[in-house]
């Protein structure tokens, strides 16, 4: 058994998605080897990401300030909105260089099962939003949460911004993908999101 200190570390680490036993003792013990400097930079920048890091005014994304650096970027275009569940998504989404509108960042799914309904995602700043838009693209994942929150968000906008072009990001078979390994909702994505050649 490790000394109650060593424990807590290990503990602490297991918190975090992905992380099991043994990966979180090799990282408390990597710890034991770092540098008092090098501790103490690791605690700060876990304290620094609690006390300066909250939700843009505007899109709902991560940033320090109080709109993110997207929103404020004059170059976008602010009038197609990418509707997406995380700010990990819009960090993949950046990384592709293809995408050159603003976000919108729902913190979440619509997932009746977890107690999660419309009001608790970040909705009503998207309707807000959505009156000075031309076109909205909802990106939600194509598990049941992320169909119901799309086919929940389609029907709003239209109800509320008729003239918005609402649009789903199209769904299918990865590069290299084989049909016999494909379920079911990615290939009637990948059959009804088919394009002429």
């Amino acid at each position: 058994m490790y000394p109650k200190s060593l424990q807590e570390l290990i503990d602490s680490f297991r918190n975090l998605p992905g992380v099991g036993e043994k990966s979180a003792e090799r990282y408390a013990l990597n710890v034991l080897d770092w540098k008092d400097t090098e501790v103490q930079a690791f605690a700060q920048a876990l304290l620094n990401v609690k006390e300066k890091l909250h939700y843009c005014n505007e899109c709902g994304n991560l940033t320090e300030n109080d709109t993110c650096d997207i929103c404020n970027d004059p170059d976008r275009n602010h009038e197609v909105i990418f509707v997406v569940q995380s700010s990990k998504d819009v960090l993949a989404m950046e990384k592709t260089n293809e995408y050159h509108g603003v976000y919108h960042v729902l913190n979440g799914l619509i997932s009746t099962s977890k107690g999660i309904m419309p009001e608790d995602l970040n909705i009503d700043s998207l309707i807000q939003r959505a009156k000075n838009a031309k076109e909205i693209i909802l990106a939600t994942n194509t598990t049941m949460d992320g169909e119901t929150t799309a086919m929940y968000l389609n029907k709003l906008l239209h109800a509320e911004c008729p003239e918005v072009l609402v649009t789903r990001i199209a769904h299918g078979l990865p590069t290299g993908g084989m049909l016999d390994y494909a379920d079911e909702m990615t290939l009637t994505h990948a059959l009804s999101d088919r394009r002429k050649m």
